[in-house]
């Protein structure tokens, strides 16, 4: 089986990440994988929470040399822990001093802090003693919730994920010099995607923080050197936009994890003065195409992708997939025509068939409704509900909950009105403060409805 290297800088001096303002060599990165990957307990499975970027990278690289399987889960529950306790029965978790434990209850491996001295590397100028590790080698698995609630594990091996994140770095031109900024977690398949492995495979360097607040970003980016990428989410993107009058400069603008307006590309390409990005993909695939969303809605596949229609099915296949996946995503094949077998590399997206909305005849989707009821003018964030599957009302109405200060329902009825099909009209729409969105700028189904229930009990409102 062949082998790829663990991190595809040059020079053991190369920058491969930035700590504050400082920087820290690839020679120190391998020397401190090779310390925390002697001191890990018995184990082969780790749920990996480490806060810190940096130190995340140096515990998922001591497991991937060690040969351990980094789990992966959506959420860090009790009830997730315990599901994924009865799968790996031997995992432990990984945590420094800036991990939230949460209700983890598991056997932790504290991240030593501080490491001992940098051991004396190569001479200056040489190739470091970089791992190379097996392409088959399983390092990850991720888990969705599947339709039972329980998770469902996918396999992610190192050459199949290396071979992804070089194809993204080569559509975004990333490469050795270039600084990379995540507002999302590494835990997440987005985050380790394109914060972790696209900076170790494409000879970048990372931040090892994660900002969150609006003026925590901009501070974090002016620390970095350019070229400069922003990784972030279309949440958080909107925050910051409305949050801070004077922006700092980026050199590229990446989200993902939902749909993002043109508008909201059109004015964060304005304000940054550099070109956004979108990603599309599924935890089953991982990533899988790119968009520039100011210049158009059609997608376009990661080098070697293609997307294949088989009757009512759609498969995504080559390149970084190691066999073909079917998606759960309604989507258009550029050029399509009625016969099975039609094969492309761009495509629309029209979203989820589990998004899908049909009421008095007619059709439309929760990803087109959230796209206007988030363009409108004074709306900072909204979701449109479904009715509760379990409603005695075949029909059902939609509801919505929205962050628009200065706003009210009237308004927003109205403004409605002139964007979708009166028959999707949400009723109730309540206006909140904030949504409870998660850290990767996502809101559950299930937190939204437990939302709406809590806000329709408190007003005495019927369910």
């Amino acid at each position: 089986m062949p082998s790829l290297p663990l991190i595809a800088h040059r020079s053991p001096d190369a920058v491969m990440a930035w700590r504050g303002g400082t920087p820290v060599s690839v020679r120190q990165f391998l020397d401190e994988v090779g310390h925390v990957a002697g001191q890990l307990p018995p184990g082969r499975h780790v749920l990996n929470l480490c806060a810190d970027r940096y130190r995340f990278t140096v515990a998922l690289a001591a497991c991937i040399v060690s040969g351990r399987i980094s789990l992966l889960p959506s959420t860090h529950t009790p009830e997730m822990v315990r599901q994924m306790q009865r799968i790996a029965p031997d995992v432990f978790c990984i945590a420094d001093q800036g991990a939230g434990r949460g209700g983890v209850d598991l056997p932790t491996f504290r991240y030593p802090e501080p490491m001992p001295p940098l051991a004396v590397g190569p001479a200056a100028g040489s190739r470091p003693g970089c791992p190379d590790i097996d392409c088959g080698q399983i390092i990850a698995q991720v888990f969705t919730s599947g339709s039972t609630g329980t998770p469902a594990p996918h396999v992610k091996r190192w050459g199949s994920l290396v071979r992804n994140v070089q194809g993204e770095a080569e559509r975004l031109g990333v490469a050795a010099g270039h600084a990379v900024l995540g507002t999302v977690p590494p835990q997440h398949m987005y985050g380790l995607e394109s914060t972790v492995l696209m900076p170790l495979q494409s000879g970048a360097a990372m931040h090892s923080g994660r900002p969150f607040y609006p003026a925590d970003i901009c501070a974090a980016l002016e620390e970095l050197p350019r070229p400069r990428l922003l990784v972030t989410t279309p949440y958080h993107l909107r925050a910051l936009l409305a949050d801070q009058a004077t922006l700092p400069a980026a050199d590229q603008i990446l989200s993902a994890t939902a749909p993002l307006s043109q508008g909201l590309a059109n004015e964060a390409e304005s304000r940054f003065g550099a070109p956004l990005h979108e990603i599309y993909g599924c935890t089953e695939t991982g990533q899988l195409a790119s968009r520039r969303t100011a210049a158009g809605a059609e997608w376009r596949t990661l080098p070697g992708v293609r997307l294949r229609r088989d009757g009512e099915m759609l498969w995504a296949e080559g390149g970084h997939i190691d066999s073909p996946t079917r998606l759960s995503d309604v989507i258009e094949l550029a050029g399509e025509g009625s016969g099975d077998g039609h094969v492309s590399t761009t495509f629309l997206l029209h979203g989820r068939h589990a998004d899908l909305v049909n009421i008095a005849g007619k059709r439309t989707s929760l990803a087109y409704l959230n796209h206007q009821l988030n363009a409108i003018p004074g709306v900072r964030d909204g979701v449109f509900l479904l009715p509760r599957e379990d409603s005695p009302d075949c029909i059902g109405r939609l509801a919505a909950l929205v962050v628009a200060p200065g706003l009210t329902t009237a308004d927003l009825t109205q403004a409605l009105r002139d964007r979708i099909d009166p028959v999707f009209l949400p009723r109730p729409l309540l206006l909140v403060d904030a949504l409870p969105r998660n850290a990767t700028g996502k809101l559950t189904s299930q937190t939204a409805r437990d939302m709406l229930a809590s806000l329709q009990a408190a007003a005495g409102m019927t369910a």
